[in-house]
């Protein structure tokens, strides 16, 4: 080999070494886990992290407890993007954030539906709002209502009771007033808190946090879990738009619902830790009153701008389409 060539194929070496390193970006992601650097939303991230380094990104992730500081950050600009729960990301895409609503999503089979249709591209113009985007979607299972006197087992026997509702989604504190109980403000960080000491009389949580959250105290000695998922609750990546190339954030959101059978496992395994002497069963008929209730709080939050029509619409479909005999199905 001459000399030259050697020089044009190190030189081509080089320009192609250099060029890799420019296609590569680094940005700061800031994760809401409230069991910080070693819990499951943190292990997560490091998986997505090391997959991300495929795609040119280097992301370097830092951890918070406090998920109301993740969202600040995130505006200001400390955080290139964040993940956060579904409730908290709707200020930022009214579309995905609509996904947690009252009674939209059954079962998790209902939201898996939903969520292969967000990861398709064919969604990504609806998960880009206000100069944020959505670069994935994943669930962290259904939210139950959590009592601390297994006898409320009804909304009429909720009347002034004290209920713990998250101060920065307006549609809780709505629905427990038409209830008759009384809404007592509060955030992620100190809900179970206020239900374990007897602050509050009733919260609404996932089961996955029995056990992270102690409210197993909060149930004691009396107390029961009411055996009807109010909402299937997700937790979303929301990135400033001109932070990442679209290409990038498709490829993030499509690893997320590929990873959607781990997420479920992790799931199942905090869930299965919750002792079965909680569960409360309520009658059918009370749960069609409360599905018909659900239907109107929906309605309700999307006419005052709380609830995206569109998402609502998807997820009506979805409803219809494994089961189309309910009276909402009718209409096509």
């Amino acid at each position: 080999m001459t000399t030259t060539l050697k020089a044009f194929l190190a030189s081509g070496l080089l320009l192609a070494s250099s060029v890799a390193t420019a296609e590569t970006i680094e940005r700061d992601i800031c994760v809401f886990d409230i069991a910080g650097k070693v819990g499951p939303t943190m292990a997560a991230m490091q998986d997505w992290r090391t997959e991300a380094m495929n795609w040119g990104l280097d992301a370097n992730l830092k951890v918070y407890t406090n998920e109301s500081v993740v969202a600040e950050d995130l505006k200001a600009g400390v955080c290139d993007a964040a993940l956060m729960t579904g409730i908290r990301a709707r200020q930022f895409n009214t579309y995905a954030g609509t996904l947690d609503s009252i009674g939209a999503i059954p079962t998790m089979e209902h939201m898996k539906i939903a969520l292969q249709v967000l990861a398709h591209p064919n969604s990504a113009d609806k998960l880009t709002a206000n100069s944020y985007e959505v670069m994935g979607i994943a669930p962290i299972g259904a939210a139950y209502i959590f009592v601390n006197d297994r006898r409320v087992n009804t909304l009429a026997k909720a009347a002034g009771k004290k209920v713990a509702v998250l101060d920065y989604d307006p549609t809780q504190a709505k629905l427990v007033a038409a209830a008759g109980a009384t809404p007592v403000p509060s955030d992620i960080t100190n809900f179970a808190g206020k239900f374990n000491n007897g602050v509050v009389d009733v919260i609404a949580a996932p089961l996955v946090a029995y056990n992270v959250l102690e409210l197993y105290k909060g149930l004691e000695p009396d107390g029961g879990i009411i055996d009807y998922p109010l909402v299937q609750l997700s937790i979303q990546l929301i990135a400033k738009a001109d932070r990442f190339p679209e290409e990038m954030a498709q490829t993030s959101r499509e690893y997320f619902y590929n990873s959607l059978d781990q997420v479920l496992e992790q799931v199942e395994r905090e869930a299965s830790v919750v002792d079965d002497k909680w569960w409360v069963d309520i009658p059918a008929k009370d749960k069609q009153e409360y599905e018909v209730m659900m239907q109107d709080a929906r309605d309700q939050m999307r006419n005052e701008g709380h609830y995206d029509p569109d998402m609502l619409d998807l997820l009506r479909k979805v409803r219809c389409k494994l089961n189309s005999s309910r009276a909402e199905c009718t209409g096509g």
